[in-house]
């Protein structure tokens, strides 16, 4: 994959960008067909060379339905990418204090459940893992899930130590649960708009006036099944819809606050 094309100012030069939410798929490593889709290859060096322009010096490698419970690609990648670097896994519920504390030295920093495809624990193993994790290694959850299904989980959600939702939540359906939970400390990925239904920018904004620090930015890159993939362009979206001060936390620091990267700190 090569270089992504885009305007200076869409390539983010002048700006430090953490990546929080961005897929490695390397066909060395399980790749399992999850709904009839098995993705192709993108590679770590693919990453690096296509987002090049984009002033990225770091990012969360998110573990994906297609990879299920595998965390070879995953330290392989996080090796070649370095310390800025983190990783989101999915794990098993049986999994035990030993790999979370063997994969939390290697950098990774949070544990994921895709409810929309598939692929990690089940929804109904959230509650014990997310507050396992988190007492062993501070690491928080990760939901892909649409926001449509938040209404009946966020007793839940509110009652665990930390969540980051996905993509905005992907559809109009889930709005005012999306909101409800930034009122209460819930952070958001400001990722995957071309898989969103609606205009993300009123609804970036909104979130920013619920809480300045809940946004985070993530390119979703390679965005495989996405009907519009990452674009340049998008950094510019987000940073022309928030307050330069704002704007800066969701491209980098809110990020690295939450995921604790090695080679990196707030500024």
């Amino acid at each position: 994959m090569g270089r992504l094309p885009g305007t200076a100012q869409a390539r983010g030069e002048n700006m430090m960008i953490f990546d929080s939410h961005l897929h490695i798929i390397d066909p060395a490593f399980p790749l399992v067909v999850n709904q009839g889709y098995l993705p192709d290859a993108y590679t770590s060096g693919d990453y690096r060379e296509g987002t090049q322009p984009l002033g990225i010096v770091g990012g969360a490698i998110v573990s994906a339905s297609f990879q299920g419970f595998d965390q070879s690609y995953l330290l392989a990648a996080l090796d070649a990418l370095g310390p800025n670097f983190v990783g989101v896994t999915q794990l098993p519920p049986e999994v035990s204090d030993e790999e979370i504390l063997r994969l939390n030295a290697a950098g990774v920093r949070a544990i994921r459940f895709n409810i929309r495809r598939g692929g990690s624990a089940d929804i109904s193993q959230l509650p014990t893992l997310a507050r396992r994790v988190h007492a062993l290694a501070s690491w928080h959850v990760e939901l892909y899930i649409d926001g449509g299904d938040l209404p009946d989980l966020l007793r839940t959600l509110l009652g665990l130590p930390r969540v980051v939702i996905d993509h905005l939540g992907l559809s109009r359906a889930g709005l005012t649960s999306i909101y409800k939970l930034v009122e209460r400390g819930v952070q958001v990925k400001a990722s995957g708009f071309g898989r969103l239904d609606f205009d993300p920018v009123p609804v970036v904004r909104e979130i920013a006036g619920i809480n300045p620090n809940a946004l985070l930015f993530g390119t979703d890159l390679p965005s495989t099944r996405a009907s519009r993939p990452f674009e340049p362009a998008d950094i510019t979206r987000l940073r022309d819809a928030l307050e330069a001060a704002v704007a800066d936390g969701a491209l980098y620091s809110n990020a690295v606050r939450l995921y604790r990267p090695r080679g990196l700190a707030p500024h």
